[in-house]
């Protein structure tokens, strides 16, 4: 297994295109790494090479770790996946949904038919959406005068619902309220949690919600494209003091670092002595969570933010506690159950369980679901399984 000559051409070769700057992109299993490289620069303003200790904004790759430390509660009978999280936020007890706005343009909103539990959060079931893929939350947030999703301010959580819990999928905040869940149970904010029992136990030093000087001092630079296909450098500030840390979107990492924590799980919850999860508990977390129901394509409604997103096309996706399921094998690359996910600057990981092996590309590059990212994603992961 493993082109690595084939691994360093895709990655060069998307340098050389233009396609993107410069991308990290590692692979490895649970006994260690079968592949890294970094090519191209670390933006089209900083001329330092592309190196593997180069910090990324990861966005939504936050979820997972997220994820992991909520099952830890859920291990030591500190959480269900299907009771009441009332308790700790009292927004998820009777969450209202949004049915539409009146003739005045003003939100029309009913109590939903159940409350919220840990499984629809985890499983992106709950009701809750983004406004980046549905219009109606952009216009509620417009309408209520709502701050973004980049404030950092708790506000951004009190959303209405686009369904009743359980009954389709969409993708939201989902995550970002289970961290607050986990902030309440363990009584310590996230950056502690994580720290103490994610982050430190894996050996995680350059993963945190706000990077030091020696993180900052390596960050790659942001990226937005065109319509007409071009590269511009953007501005992408660290909120250091925020009234929350998004458990749905506001970590920074490193390839090598989240390489670890995609092996953690590959290797049943335990990487180099230190144990996270039970290997039990990462197998539930691996199947599939959402019965029937199958993931939903997610159309842009800001598409400065994201292109039209439908991972795999072909291929029906589900959910597990945590990330997306395709429940085929993909040819040459992934076996059917395998778990991803991605963040919104083209970033992308891989986890598959049945052939041992994990995958990490990192990109920032906006909007997400960039064709050419997404492209290079693919060339690298025939070349990680090649042979």
């Amino acid at each position: 297994m493993t082109d690595t000559a084939a691994a360093d051409r895709v990655l060069r070769q998307a340098v050389e295109s233009g396609a993107v700057p410069g991308v990290v992109a590692m692979a490895g299993n649970a006994a260690g790494l079968l592949y890294q490289g970094a090519f191209g620069t670390r933006g089209l303003a900083d001329a330092t090479p592309m190196s593997l200790d180069t910090v990324f904004a990861i966005f939504s790759m936050t979820k997972a770790i997220t994820s992991v430390a909520a099952m830890q509660l859920v291990e030591a009978g500190r959480l269900t996946l299907d009771g009441p999280l009332g308790a700790w936020c009292p927004h998820l007890a009777a969450p209202q949904v949004l049915e539409g706005f009146d003739a005045e343009g003003r939100p029309k909103l009913r109590p939903a038919k159940r409350a919220v539990t840990l499984r629809h959060l985890l499983t992106h079931t709950a009701g809750f959406s983004y406004n980046m893929w549905n219009p109606d939350i952009g216009r509620y947030m417009q309408v209520m005068e709502m701050p973004t999703a980049r404030s950092g301010k708790l506000a951004v959580l009190n959303m209405p619902l686009v369904f009743d819990p359980g009954e389709r999928w969409q993708y939201g905040i989902n995550t970002d309220w289970v961290g607050q869940v986990v902030e309440a149970v363990r009584g310590a904010p996230l950056p502690a949690v994580f720290a103490e029992h994610v982050l430190g136990p894996l050996g995680l030093a350059d993963t945190g919600f706000v990077p030091g000087p020696a993180q900052q001092a390596r960050r790659a630079g942001m990226h937005q494209r065109g319509t007409d296909g071009a590269l511009t450098p953007m501005a992408w500030p660290v909120n250091a003091t925020p009234e929350f840390f998004g458990g749905g979107g506001g970590l920074f990492s490193t390839g090598p670092d989240y390489l670890r924590f995609t092996r953690m799980l590959l290797g049943g919850g335990a990487l180099d002595g230190a144990r996270v999860l039970r290997p039990e508990t990462v197998a539930l977390m691996g199947e599939n969570h959402i019965g029937a129901l199958e993931m939903e394509p997610m159309p842009t409604a800001v598409p400065s933010m994201s292109n039209n997103f439908t991972p795999f096309p072909t291929v029906p996706k589900n959910w597990g506690l945590g990330f997306m399921r395709n429940t085929q094998d993909l040819p040459g690359g992934r076996a059917a159950g395998s778990l991803a996910w991605a963040g919104l600057g083209n970033l992308y990981f891989w986890v598959d369980p049945a052939r041992d092996v994990s995958g990490v590309l990192l990109t920032q590059v906006l909007p997400f679901g960039d064709p050419a990212v997404l492209a290079l994603l693919a060339a690298f992961e025939a070349a990680i399984y090649a042979g």
